[in-house]
């Protein structure tokens, strides 16, 4: 579908604003004290480990969940205490829901029944414009229990695009499917939402997808957000130690500084700090490093950086790299190292100093 087809189905777009908001559930607080603000045209992505929160601040904007606090304002309108009807918005749930006594067209075609599309439009010529967006042309006559787990997917998504929503909200639409179809989905989820320039919350725990199709990600954790940002700073800077131990495999150590004030104690072994860290002597940081930036030693080449002695206790084979899970003073560190040869037995590991995070 070229770009200037793609143009002919308008989607409005809108922002979201959650303002301190609290959902509790008799003595469990699911959501606590939560504000953000997602752009118009924003592909944004609530991640986190199960029971973080997500979904249920997926569902308070939606308006399928009723804040004990707080607001939901979308594009500039309060709407915390109206039904899900009244917020034009669009919803891909979990299982897909779709209708199983109805056709594909009738599916998509179903919540238009409750919604006056703009320019009085045709209804038929909508849920065509669907079909061929989704790559689902021709395919309007099948029932669901005909199609594949991707294609009812799409089917899905097709529906909650129907009714032209200010916002689309998608909770963990793509879980049911295997790993290769998962990749494969998320890459045309993304590349609708780009040609609709529609606003989208996303839900998922795959890390994964989070980095590779949001503009900006939410990290949740015990119904608290931990950082906001875009999946590069989310990856490369994290926030927190739950960020950085949920957000990519990571190297994370909790010391003291040393009376010098440049390396770490931990437990007998030394880390040293990044340059121009002011930390005072004895304070207790913790630090991470991502494994990509540890190499092993081999010997035809020099020394360069730090260095630490090891031992190779595990090692995963990945395809284009080994994760090698080596022991230094009784603590794991995970190196990415190049598929050539798995290393083995006492290794020496080399990094930059200043490739170390401090949390």
């Amino acid at each position: 579908m070229t770009m200037k087809e793609t143009n002919s189905i308008p989607t409005p777009d809108a922002s979201v604003d959650v303002t301190d908001l609290r959902v509790r559930f008799g003595s469990v607080t699911a959501l606590d004290d939560v504000s953000l603000s997602i752009r118009d045209g924003e592909f944004f992505t609530l991640v986190g480990p199960s029971g973080c929160g997500k979904t249920t601040l997926l569902r308070s904007i939606a308006g399928l969940e009723t804040p004990s606090e707080g607001q939901v304002i979308i594009d500039g309108r309060e709407v915390t205490a109206e039904p899900p009807e009244s917020r034009n918005i669009g919803i891909v749930f979990q299982n897909y829901a779709l209708f199983p006594h109805m056709s594909v067209a009738e599916n998509i075609a179903y919540g238009l029944r409750f919604h006056d599309l703009s320019g009085d439009r045709d209804p038929d010529e909508r849920v065509a414009e669907l079909l061929e967006l989704v790559d689902l042309a021709g395919f309007g006559d099948r029932e669901p229990d005909q199609l594949s787990g991707g294609q009812q997917q799409r089917v899905a998504l097709a529906r909650a695009l129907a009714p032209e929503p200010d916002v689309l909200l998608l909770d963990e639409p793509l879980s049911a499917l295997d790993a290769r179809l998962r990749k494969q989905l998320r890459v045309q989820i993304k590349t609708i939402q780009r040609e609709l320039d529609i606003t989208t919350v996303y839900v998922t725990h795959d890390q994964a997808e989070a980095l590779a199709i949001s503009d900006r990600i939410a990290v949740m954790q015990d119904g608290q957000l931990q950082q906001v940002d875009t999946p590069e700073a989310v990856y490369r800077d994290p926030a927190s130690r739950a960020v950085a131990e949920f957000i990519g495999d990571n190297n994370v150590f909790s010391g003291r500084v040393t009376d010098d004030g440049s390396q770490l104690s931990i437990e007998g072994g030394l880390l040293p700090l990044p340059t121009g860290t002011d930390t005072a002597d004895g304070t207790s940081v913790t630090l991470s490093i991502r494994p990509e930036l540890l190499s092993i030693y081999t010997d035809n080449q020099p020394v360069d950086g730090q260095t630490l002695s090891a031992t190779v206790n595990t090692v995963e084979f990945l395809g284009d790299a080994y994760h090698v899970h080596c022991l230094w003073n009784n603590r794991t560190i995970v190196v990415k190292a190049a598929a050539t040869t798995p290393p083995k037995g006492e290794v020496t590991l080399q990094f930059d100093a200043d490739d170390i995070h401090i949390l």
